[in-house]
């Protein structure tokens, strides 16, 4: 049932306005508008009836913005419906005013909303911020752009037949039949160019495209394809670096029809595109970025993933990697595999080589194991040099030595004021080193003890870029060291024989590829306490590795982890699909997701215990834990504390509407904070 959100119309029919009075008459068709109020509480995510005044009869249309008196405040809101009449049996309030009769929550979009609502047991407002931006009242007054009236030139697509499936699902997108597959990109493919095919090809029949990357990196390379392939006229990229006005303006081209083709970072993902969406794209759905950080944390992946089951649209997830969760799409059948056969990802990929593949290593050199940059690393960097091309040297972190350790016992090294991990920035030289220092306080720790030996000496644990990149600029002496990595990222390099240290993700592109990768402190990134360490680490291999001339042209990988391990195999084999399954394998047998649903509840010890005392799990359901999470008050008490509740993945929308129903019990009793999580990337 809906309810008024107050009460400011008088029982004569006067409406109050400042200082005047005036008689209003409520609308003589369709009265009544249900408004979504913003406001933020779970007991409060419900429509309100509001009277619609006469003078707002033709305004007032349904996904306009609105303003409305709620609780004695004026708030923001937007007009979901109009009806005849309401089901509340008290006085309603008047509509105050129509900010802007746009519709931009309506039809498709406001399905989703609450669609994505219910599977992530959050509110419509909580998604609406995510899916509409804020309102520019002069964009909203330009006049239209001009629209191209021919379709583009159908594309010239050959390449999709170097995979089995490739030319059945672009034929499938042209005819606009609900094709739904998981693309393994080969070593060597110009993925933007590739995904500027699909969506031309969409283009040529009327149907829109939405076009989805983790960041603006890879946005700037689909955005210059796509352009090349049907013109800028034909496209926008919709990002959060844009300005406020630039970004309304284009979303609204969108809605408008204006434009057909929508390529962007996440936020893309709820692009109002109309009248529904033809093809959706998801590149790379294992980077974070893909995932909101805020609430309800909603995943690109699962977004477009039921945006293309409720809408009969075609859906790509592509990637050089491969992760859990699209592989359990494919398994449970509902999505293909475009995939090209071995002998045309051997044509194209590089040689990888890792530490312990043959005998012969060990025997050329005895440090192959432990030695951060052995013989084999240095033999792959000066053949690639000698042969002029540059070589790409991925370090997992930026800085110098981000992390340090006692020299003796290998206890970490912390501040004596604050606890935190102390570092070593650059210092100007060898001979000149920079004290070590607190990253969390920035206190300088000259006179180093370890707590556990007395030990007054460190060592690094892990080495940065900056230290890298002059260990390197040492032993390689006479040729130039880039560094790409945090506020200095490079996008491209220029060909010829270079270092370049790049950390994860900024890796910069250079024509013709490089002729060789090394990918250093291999064993740390796999080392690493997360659920996802290995399938975190095959992705960025991946990304880095492609960007390698082919073995056939000299392109080489030196990878500096032992052979035996899966990520590392499924990298020599270039093989992402055997490492997913056997991925999903394992989280079936820990219970953790895609193979069960779980959220994670986090808050002071008495409000998860509250929650958790008010949901009513679905049958099989279970709850881990809670445990703290490492923040004690003087007390030595935990300040805050995580829960983990876990189902089968048939009863995830049990889940789901369970804590939603238990969060909304807590706000009306007024109790503290907690942050709900459905299907965590690092549940524990």
């Amino acid at each position: 049932m809906s309810e008024s959100g107050g009460n400011t119309a008088r029982s004569d029919g006067r409406f109050r306005s400042g200082t005047r009075r005036r008689t209003v008459e409520p609308a003589p068709e369709l009265p009544v508008a249900r408004v979504l109020v913003d406001v933020s509480p779970h007991h409060l995510d419900r429509p309100f009836d509001y009277l619609v005044p006469s003078h707002f009869d033709v305004d007032a249309v349904p996904g306009c913005r609105v303003r409305v008196r709620f609780n004695g405040r004026l708030l923001d809101g937007f007009l979901l419906e109009r009806l005849a009449e309401s089901d509340y049996r008290g006085r309603l309030a008047w509509l105050q005013r129509v900010v802007s009769s746009e519709p931009v929550l309506a039809g498709e979009l406001l399905e989703l909303v609450r669609a994505v609502a219910r599977r992530y047991a959050g509110t419509l407002n909580d998604v609406a911020r995510l899916a509409v931006p804020p309102r520019h009242a002069r964009v909203e007054n330009e006049a239209a752009p001009e629209r191209p009236d021919e379709p583009p030139e159908p594309p010239e697509a050959s390449a999709w037949s170097r995979y089995e499936h490739g030319a059945a699902f672009l034929r499938a997108v042209r005819e606009g039949r609900p094709a739904r597959a998981v693309w393994q990109a080969l070593p060597d493919e110009d993925w933007p160019v590739r995904l500027a095919e699909l969506a031309a090809t969409a283009a040529v029949g009327g149907r829109p495209v939405i076009l989805v990357v983790p960041d603006h990196r890879d946005l700037a390379r689909l955005t210059g394809a796509c352009a090349a392939s049907v013109g800028d006229r034909r496209m926008v990229s919709l990002s959060s670096e844009l300005g406020q006005a630039e970004r309304y303006r284009r979303w609204l081209a969108v809605r408008r029809g204006d434009v057909r083709i929508v390529v962007g970072t996440r936020a893309a993902m709820f692009a109002p595109v109309v009248p529904r969406p033809g093809l959706m794209v998801v590149w790379d759905d294992g980077d974070q970025q893909h995932l909101y950080p805020t609430a309800p944390y909603p995943h690109v992946r699962d977004v477009l993933t039921h945006r293309a089951h409720s809408t009969g649209s075609a859906l790509l997830i592509g990637g050089f990697a491969r992760t859990a969760e699209a592989e359990l799409l494919v398994e449970s059948g509902w999505a293909g595999e475009i995939l090209a056969d071995r002998a045309e990802v051997r044509a194209a990929a590089p040689r990888v080589t890792a530490i312990g593949e043959d005998d012969t290593q060990l025997a050329r050199d005895p440090t192959v194991r432990s030695a951060r940059l052995p013989s084999i690393a240095f033999e792959a960097v000066r053949q690639s040099l000698r042969d002029g091309a540059p070589v790409l040297v991925q370090v997992p972190r930026k800085g110098y030595m981000p992390a340090l350790a006692c020299a003796r016992c290998g206890e970490r090294a912390t501040c004596r004021q604050c606890a935190g991990p102390l570092s070593v920035a650059a210092g100007t030289g060898r001979d000149d080193p920079n004290p070590p220092v607190c990253r969390w306080c920035g206190v300088a720790e000259a006179r180093f003890r370890c707590v556990s030996c007395g030990n007054d000496r460190l060592r690094a644990v892990v080495i940065g870029a900056a230290r890298t990149a002059e260990e390197l600029s040492r032993a390689f002496g006479g040729v130039t060291v880039r560094t790409s990595g945090g506020e200095r990222a490079l996008d491209h390099v220029p060909a010829g024989p270079a270092l370049v240290v790049a950390t994860p993700g900024v890796e910069p592109t250079v024509a013709g590829g490089y002729g060789a990768a090394l990918l250093l402190d291999a064993r740390a990134m796999l080392s690493r306490p997360e659920l996802r360490a290995g399938e975190q680490a095959l992705r960025r291999w991946f990304a880095a590795a492609a960007m390698v001339r082919p073995a056939g042209s000299g392109g080489r990988v030196v990878v500096l982890a032992e052979s035996e391990l899966a990520p590392v195999q499924a990298l020599m084999r270039w093989d992402p699909s055997w490492y997913a399954a056997r991925e999903l394998v394992g989280r079936a047998e820990l219970g953790y997701p895609p193979a069960k649903r779980v959220a994670s509840v986090d808050g002071s010890p008495e409000a998860v215990g509250e929650l958790l005392d008010g949901v009513s799990l679905p049958e099989g359901g279970e709850v881990l834990g809670p445990v703290p999470l490492g923040e004690v008050n003087e007390e030595g008490e935990a300040e805050r504390e995580r829960a983990l509740l876990r189902v089968d993945r048939a009863r995830g929308r049990s889940l789901a509407e369970a804590l939603y129903q238990a969060q909304v019990e807590r706000g009306r009793s007024g109790a503290g904070p907690v942050r709900v999580q459905l299907d965590p990337l690092e549940p524990i």
